[in-house]
């Protein structure tokens, strides 16, 4: 049976142009979506009915997404983090993966949003602003550590057009690999924030 460790290199990058392609199939606007990556190797030798129903009758796709439904308590920054803080996956997840969309603005917009009283005023503040980028993102990661990421703008909603990489989300990434940190009653959420970062990618039938 194939371990995680045997994984090809190009095992999680695969996975994760898989769920962008598949969340962005759906349209914009969706809630934030979680997925456990399971080696699909293993998952047709112990759940081939449940393997069939994925769509991952052979393993030329190394990584099965399996997707976790939306994410409770809202996908705010503060709440995300907590949230992820708090789960833990069981050994047969090899990692896992969030796709998230958010609303990007420059640099010089942001500054001019300090005068902001609420987080609700904030947010129409943004998505009023014309500088404004609607983006989903994909953030992945591996037990092992292994990391991965895509991003797709709205304005240029094409799949040629997504960007990939290992270092593109890097503070999501940071927060989905705390899933796999063992227990050690520390607060759930502290760490990194989720500023500015990514989304997962799902698969579903």
């Amino acid at each position: 049976m194939e371990s995680v460790g045997m994984l090809p290199p190009d095992a999680l990058s695969r996975a994760v142009i898989e769920i962008e392609k598949h969340v962005s199939s759906a349209g914009w606007d969706q809630p934030a979506q979680l997925f456990a990556l399971v080696p699909t190797a293993e998952l047709l030798a112990a759940e081939p009915q449940l393997a069939a129903e994925l769509g991952a009758e052979d393993a030329s796709q190394p990584l099965t997404p399996v997707a976790q439904g939306e994410l409770p308590g809202g996908v705010e920054d503060d709440n995300l983090a907590d949230t992820l803080g708090r789960i833990e996956w069981p050994d047969g997840v090899a990692g896992c993966a969030l796709a998230i969309e958010r609303i990007v603005l420059p640099a010089a917009a942001e500054s001019g949003m300090s005068s902001a009283e609420s987080d609700a005023e904030l947010a129409r503040l943004a998505g009023s602003d014309p500088r404004r980028h609607e983006v989903r993102m994909v953030a992945a990661v591996l037990r092992e550590g292994d990391r991965f990421g895509a991003v797709r703008l709205r304005a240029h909603d094409e799949d040629s057009a997504v960007l990939t990489g290992i270092d593109l989300v890097p503070t999501l990434c940071e927060v989905l690999s705390l899933t796999f940190e063992p227990s050690v009653g520390s607060r759930p959420g502290e760490g990194p924030g989720v500023d500015g970062v990514s989304n997962d990618e799902e698969k579903r039938p």
